[in-house]
């Protein structure tokens, strides 16, 4: 009888500083099947429906992350999408369709810890999870930050708040582990390690 190998998710790092994108892959080489894409062009090359996950730089000189993000989008991958980066956030962030926001430098911890959420997640939980999860990813990332009162004043960073508010209240109802999954999640370090 032939042994049946398990196939492990595949993660594409993505970072126009070869040390960088080689040192991501070397930390999650062990859990995940890793590529390695020296830029944004290059990325969108090594994309196809195996990724699981990228993890995305997003200040990369021959095309901008946040234009690979959209690209990947577009053309519909199904994966989870983690901003890797240096570029501190701003309230810009609030439009795009990534996944997470993890601030460079990052730990080998944080980027298993958010690989691991996001790749557990992704289709087989409630989608309503994997969005709570992308919602408060981007409001624990702002409040980090930006003032206070800044966010406030912001009519689409309200309406984020509201929709963790509501999303947060109904898994909360359905799902008797709901508290321990959140703290799971908020154990992430998100900003520069």
């Amino acid at each position: 009888m032939a042994h049946e190998t398990a196939v492990r998710p595949t993660v594409l790092v993505v970072d126009d500083e070869e040390g960088v994108a080689d040192a991501y892959a070397l930390q999650v080489q062990e859990s995940y099947e890793t590529r390695v894409a020296y830029g944004g062009r290059e990325a969108l090359e090594a994309m196809d429906e195996s990724v699981d996950a990228v993890l995305l730089d997003r200040r990369m000189p021959d095309l901008h992350g946040d234009d690979v993000l959209a690209r990947i989008r577009e053309e519909g991958y199904d994966c989870a999408v983690i901003m890797t980066t240096a570029v501190d956030p701003d309230l810009d962030i609030l439009a795009m369709d990534f996944d997470d926001y993890l601030c460079k430098p990052v730990g080998r911890d944080t980027l298993l810890e958010t690989l691991d959420r996001h790749v557990e997640t992704e289709g087989s939980h409630d989608p309503r999870l994997e969005e709570f999860f992308t919602v408060v990813s981007k409001r624990e990332v702002l409040e980090a930050e930006l003032p206070r009162g800044r966010l406030a004043d912001h009519e689409e960073y309200q309406r984020l708040e509201r929709r963790a508010e509501e999303l947060g209240g109904e898994l909360a109802a359905e799902m008797d582990d709901f508290d321990e999954v959140v703290e799971t999640f908020r154990e992430v370090n998100r900003t520069p390690e």
